[in-house]
């Protein structure tokens, strides 16, 4: 069984880990139009460079669209919140 500590350390991890600051990939058509626009839409794609748990040097590149990223952080403030709520029930078992 992990300890909440290892859990917590998980969780912030991987909330590091796709928190990184994007990069954005070259969509096609050569970047004309207005930037602003290019920034709000949901549908561009953005990549990441994710560093694998574990290790210091694995690096990965993680393409999602924008949309998909927000979702991921979403989900990865979640866990974060519940495990920390977890952490702090007392132990009834």
């Amino acid at each position: 069984m992990h300890s909440v500590k290892t859990v917590l350390a998980g969780v912030a991890g991987l909330s590091l880990a796709f928190g990184a600051a994007p990069a954005l990939a070259q969509a096609p058509g050569g970047g004309s139009g207005n930037p602003a626009a290019k920034d709000k839409d949901p549908n561009r794609i953005v990549c990441e460079k994710v560093q694998e748990t574990g290790s210091r040097l694995n690096v990965r590149k993680v393409c999602m669209t924008a949309q998909q990223w927000e979702e991921q952080r979403r989900r990865d403030r979640e866990n974060l919140q519940d495990a920390q709520q977890r952490s702090l029930e007392p132990n009834t078992g």
